[in-house]
């Protein structure tokens, strides 16, 4: 990790600016240790999650946690390169930029987990392991008996309507919904297209043939799934894992449940990081697929 990625020893985020693709990016930093490169959700941006991130500095990781392009003060990517390939590929020019040169883990939530997906497969090099959080990339979208809904089929009212669902119930309501509004309004604002787009892409992101390459090569991936995620079902969570021949660690809560529950996302980091990071051994089935394993209480 080159001078201009130095990170903060403990407390919390700081907020720096560098040049991407030669257009400007801003990202957080805090922590000493491994380097963790946290890539964020759709409408959302690195300053929703500074509270969970915390928790993985105080655990002895090194994160980054750029804000990606359209979101934040991050400038956008050119309209050709709006696809999941293109922010993958902002992502590894970003790692440069920050002289960053050894393979790091990437943790990737939501849209965050596609884009990490698509950058271990079109950069193996940059990528150690994955940590995968409510990720999109599975091929299904919903099921009925034995008729499976691709994930194209989803409508965009489908995608949007579960999004504020999943706020509920109350207490995670008022802890989360803040923390939402503050950054997805100025987001919508900021850049309205962009905001549409990705969600465009997120809502019908089928990587399970980047997936498959990735469980050739034995990349070291965690799949971590909150059991009330209506965003990411269920079905395509599991299309996603048989793609990657790996169980899911699932946890309760919604699709934003380490925003609710910093503490529990900071102890469930601790577990899986650490399995993740362990290159060349398999991803951890402490459960079942169908089984909760230990969480966000």
């Amino acid at each position: 990790m080159g001078p201009e990625a130095k990170v903060t020893q403990l407390g919390y985020l700081t907020w720096s600016r560098t040049v991407v693709q030669g257009r400007a990016a801003s990202y957080g930093h805090v922590g000493s240790g491994s380097p963790v490169v946290f890539l964020h959700g759709w409408a959302l941006g690195q300053r929703a999650y500074k509270s969970a991130l915390r928790r993985l500095a105080l655990r002895g990781m090194a994160v980054l946690a750029p804000a990606l392009p359209g979101f934040q003060r991050t400038a956008e990517l050119p309209t050709q390169s709006r696809s999941l390939a293109g922010y993958a590929q902002w992502v590894a020019d970003f790692l440069d930029a920050l002289c960053v040169t050894e393979p790091v883990l990437v943790v990737g939530h939501s849209f965050g987990g596609g884009v990490a997906i698509q950058l271990a497969h079109d950069h193996p090099g940059r990528v150690s392991s994955l940590v995968l959080v409510n990720s999109i990339g599975g091929s299904a979208w919903s099921s009925s008996g034995s008729v499976v809904r691709s994930m194209a089929e989803r409508p965009l009212w489908d995608w949007g309507i579960h999004f504020p669902a999943d706020l509920l119930p109350g207490r995670q309501l008022r802890r989360v919904l803040p923390v939402v509004l503050s950054e997805s309004v100025p987001n919508l604002v900021r850049s309205p297209l962009t905001f549409l787009k990705v969600a465009d892409v997120a809502r019908k992101a089928d990587l399970s043939e980047e997936l498959e390459e990735l469980r050739r090569r034995d990349l070291p991936v965690v799949v971590v799934w909150g059991s009330r995620d209506r965003v990411i079902t269920r079905e395509s969570v599991d299309a996603l894992c048989d793609a990657l021949g790996r169980e899911r660690v699932t946890v309760p809560g919604g699709h934003v449940w380490m925003l609710a529950d910093p503490d529990a996302f900071g102890e469930v980091m601790t577990n899986v990081t650490a399995v993740a990071a362990a290159a060349g051994e398999p991803s951890p089935a402490a459960a079942p697929r169908r089984r909760a394993a230990s969480g966000p209480r």
